[in-house]
């Protein structure tokens, strides 16, 4: 065996990650000490033989001490918006509608490939630092390749669509398509896309809220996705303005429109789920449907609080994501991790998501959201290797408690030491290995205010 501790290049290596404690959110939530070694991509063992296992393997190993670290799977986070990094700080205090009408579509609208590839580099360097190695993201209207290039060349791991728009008032012509150029763009880019990177990248048709979308686009959207085994990704039931607007256009809400156009079931996350009524809870319960809770989104927003502790009663899977920055303003999973378990308390149950609930929802329940917990989302033999490690010997995280408590209750995004995707070493000792990240911010920089001259945003 060759053992080496240095800088670690971001290529696939052979790593043993040594010392820390094993947080596996497992179907058995194990937490125990010992190693992880992981070879060709995936977790070949773990615990107290590992060690001795990799390194009676004969091959070349870097190590990493995690001593004082919890290791635990990455982040799986069920529902951003890559595209809106760029709007950090330009769309505050604003109620849903407003907000999407005179600043979010404006400014989706007035992207090119080169301010598009800027904002997902600033999301995707942000999520990484955090701890987060898979998203669920959902796109503008057009130039969804500069997303996924971004993706490919960062190496995190996604499912991600461009976002679909046939219909809507106050929606700008340049997000404005047909219903069948936005399938046939979305087709192609799931030609192009879906599987690639080995499998790390997925497709999934995104019409964006009904609102924007007709019927047609839905029905279209099941038929196309279900025939190529890709995902399908909305918006619902996340705000009373929207609710009471798809109820004057409707006559029903909109969660029970999709439930007629086919538009649930396993294969399909809604995003939000706020204003979900206890009987709209068990239907989607029934169907699989997925729910990705957005809390600090729904806060900012004035859209209320999801009743997660409902949801997960009626059966439905709940993820966890930070949505877009221009409605958090920040893509940090420890943060929601930690503010949907004590806005879940202020129901007056102080037992309602539990911090270990919590990390699966952010772990395994997302990767169960995203259709992939066979191969991510709990750290088991055989799975592969998307591991974030996090220290738990800062001051604001000491002395003592059960590792999820502290990990949901003290940690902070500061605190993320490594993060791995698929054995690839995204961040090491807190500094990417993908990204140059001064590029990152000055590119940023330079795009937000070539957008914003494009589309006209002045406040």
């Amino acid at each position: 065996m060759t053992a080496t501790t240095g800088i670690l290049r971001p290529d696939l290596m052979d790593l043993l990650l040594r010392g820390g404690t094993l947080v596996t959110c497992d179907p058995d939530d194990r937490v125990t000490a010992g190693a992880l070694w992981i070879s060709d991509g995936r977790i070949a063992a773990m615990g107290d033989d590992a060690a001795g296992r990799a390194i009676a393997s004969g091959r070349s190993l870097r190590v990493l001490d995690v001593g004082g670290c919890a290791v635990v799977p990455g982040f799986v986070q069920a529902h951003v918006h890559l595209c809106q990094t760029l709007f950090r700080g330009m769309g505050d205090d604003l109620p849903l509608l407003t907000w999407l009408q005179e600043r979010i579509w404006p400014l989706e609208a007035a992207h090119d490939p080169r301010s598009l590839r800027a904002s997902a580099d600033l999301g995707i360097a942000e999520l990484i630092k955090g701890g987060t190695t898979t998203v669920l993201d959902m796109g503008t209207v057009h130039h969804h390749d500069a997303v996924f290039e971004a993706l490919r060349d960062a190496g995190l791991r996604a499912v991600s669509g461009k976002t679909m728009m046939d219909a809507g008032e106050g929606v700008p012509a340049a997000l404005r398509e047909t219903t069948a150029e936005s399938l046939a763009e979305s087709d192609g880019l799931c030609a192009r896309w879906h599987g690639a990177a080995n499998g790390r990248l997925r497709y999934a048709y995104s019409p964006r809220f009904i609102l924007s979308c007709t019927e047609q686009l839905f029905r279209g959207c099941v038929e196309r996705a279900r025939a190529r085994g890709a995902l399908m990704h909305t918006h619902a039931a996340e705000h009373p303005g929207e609710r009471d607007a798809v109820r004057a256009a409707l006559g029903m809400d909109d969660v029970d429109a999709l439930h007629a156009w086919g538009f649930a079931g396993p294969d399909v996350v809604v995003a939000h789920g706020v204003q979900l009524t206890p009987k709209q809870r068990r239907m989607m319960g029934r169907e699989h449907t997925r729910v990705a809770h957005c809390p600090s989104a729904n806060l900012k927003l004035g859209s209320g609080i999801a009743r997660v502790a409902g949801m997960h009663r009626a059966g439905i899977v709940v993820g966890i994501g930070a949505d877009g920055a221009p409605c958090n303003n920040n893509l940090d999973a420890l943060q929601e991790m930690r503010l949907a378990s004590l806005l879940a308390k202020r129901f007056g149950d102080t037992g309602a998501l539990p911090a270990a609930r919590v990390l699966r929802m952010a772990t395994i329940d997302g990767a169960r959201a995203l259709g992939i917990a066979d191969e991510v989302g709990s750290l088991e033999v055989g799975k592969r290797a998307d591991v974030t490690v996090i220290d738990l010997s800062t001051t604001h995280a000491e002395p003592w408690g059960a590792a999820p408590a502290r990990i949901v209750y003290a940690a902070q995004s500061r605190d993320v030491r490594h993060v791995v995707v698929d054995g690839r070493v995204l961040l090491h000792d807190g500094r990417l290995t993908t990204l140059d990240e001064a590029e990152v911010r000055a590119n940023a920089r330079v795009e937000a205010v070539a957008v914003r001259r494009r589309a006209g945003v002045t406040a």
